[in-house]
């Protein structure tokens, strides 16, 4: 099935509605991967054309190369990191990209906090000078009062001293303002002063602190990836060796695949040389017991479509193909296996299953396919596992899946054996018919009244 799909390249949107979110992931793998593949077939197709035809070079266009410096040996210079005496560590190289990088923090906050401190200062020198221009204000307007008030005197004599000490006062005045101005220029130039000072050593300090920080968290982060790194190796290991073991599974399966091969050769050839017997004029010998043990492969039969037309060539397909494999019964006792159900719908094994604990499962007849789908109850809805059918065994759906002689080996392997290693799901509790009659009835009931009449 997975090969015709590959073939053609289309999924069948029913067939894809039948399959797990796992079972999806992998056909969509590797259909992309035949897609790579077809694709680099097709380059490798051109690239051989390519080289055939003769080339004819364009000296017009072919301007472009490419230059190396040259060594004192005349060779291409080359120069690897750490290899010369003068290069750094790269715990060294670490240390002064942080120690770089903590200086210029520290640079950008003191910048911030210089322009903040030098707008105050600009600010109170503001106000400061808005006073000074208040207090000139009223002084010339107390000259001007004074002024008025000397021109009232009678004397000469006293208007005149009345206007030398008004012109004192005034002299008086603007000298004290002039030293006022002055001091409030130094004061605030000490202060500039100062707050730079401080401001430097704020910025050595910041750069310590950033530094310290800095390095405190790429310890941390090489201490976490350290531990990181274990718990991988951990979860690698783990993996391995499950790998490993899935592997001597398929091993063991191909090696009893490689003797039941022979065996039935073997039976091939003993019924050829019967045959060839026969035609000289030889008695024909009688079928042996094991009859029934001769392979498939040596059956012809017809030709079947990719998928089913309609639910009676499933019902069919099961009694002529299934049936005389065993399938849905119990090899010791021959009773129906309390995981099997007929042919029932996706929906009808989800109301089956949606009360059922976690690790509940059933096997249904698919509609859709040649073959089975395992419904399962998960933690937060029902998945769906499509079992593939062929004349070798039953595996699921895809490539690389440990394949089974019979459909109760592979329930029963995956009873203790996880279906996807994502969802760690395992066949724990079967669930079996819950009305009358059953519904694999039109499915057992004809086995059921001839082994009754025997």
């Amino acid at each position: 099935m997975l090969q015709q799909i590959l073939q053609d390249m289309y999924v069948d949107p029913e067939l894809l509605a039948e399959l797990s979110d796992e079972q999806k992931h992998l056909l969509f793998v590797k259909m992309r991967e035949e897609q790579v593949r077809r694709w680099k077939e097709r380059e490798d197709k051109l690239e051989e054309e390519e080289k055939k035809k003769p080339r004819k070079l364009n000296h017009k266009k072919c301007n472009k190369n490419v230059g190396f410096l040259s060594g004192t040996d005349g060779k291409e210079w080359v120069w690897v990191m750490g290899e010369h005496k003068n290069d750094m560590t790269i715990e060294q190289i670490l240390e002064t990209e942080a120690l770089r990088k903590a200086e210029q923090e520290a640079e950008n906050e003191l910048e911030e906090l210089r322009k903040r401190e030098e707008v105050d200062l600009k600010k109170k020198m503001v106000e400061e000078q808005h006073k000074i221009e208040e207090e000139q204000k009223r002084a010339a307007e107390d000259l001007k009062r004074k002024e008025e008030e000397a021109a009232l005197y009678q004397s000469i004599k006293e208007a005149r001293e009345a206007a030398r000490k008004a012109e004192e006062e005034k002299r008086k005045s603007v000298e004290k303002e002039r030293i006022r101005i002055e001091q409030l220029r130094e004061k605030f130039a000490s202060e500039k002063r100062k707050s730079l000072e401080r401001l430097q050593k704020d910025k050595n300090r910041r750069s310590s602190e950033i530094f310290i920080k800095i390095q405190e968290g790429r310890k941390k982060m090489e201490k976490v990836a350290e531990e990181h790194s274990h718990e991988l190796d951990e979860n690698f290991k783990e993996q391995e060796k499950k790998a490993k073991e899935a592997q001597n599974q398929i091993q063991n399966l191909a090696r009893k695949a490689r003797i039941e091969y022979k065996n039935s050769m073997r039976a091939t050839a003993n019924v050829m040389s019967a045959a060839n017997a026969f035609r000289k004029g030889n008695k024909p010998p009688l079928p042996p017991k094991n009859m029934d043990k001769v392979p498939a492969n040596l059956i012809k039969k017809p030709k079947r479509p990719p998928r089913p037309p309609n639910r009676q060539a499933v019902i069919e397909w099961f009694l002529e193909e299934e049936r005389p494999r065993g399938s849905g019964v119990e090899s010791e006792t021959g009773k129906i296996c309390s995981w099997f159900h007929g042919v029932i719908s996706r929906t009808d094994a989800e109301h089956i299953l949606i009360n059922q604990s976690v690790g509940s499962f059933l096997v249904r007849v698919s509609e859709r396919v040649w073959g089975y789908t395992i419904s399962y109850r998960a933690d937060d809805r029902c998945k769906h596992f499509l079992v593939d059918t062929s004349e070798d065994g039953y595996q699921f759906f895809g490539a690389n899946q440990v394949q089974h002689k019979s459909l109760e080996d592979l329930i029963n392997f995956h009873k203790k054996n996880l279906i996807t290693a994502i969802g760690e799901e395992k066949l724990l509790n079967p669930v079996g018919q819950q009305k009358e009659p059953p519904d694999y009835q039109e499915l057992m009931q004809p086995r059921v009244t001839q082994s009754t009449k025997i």
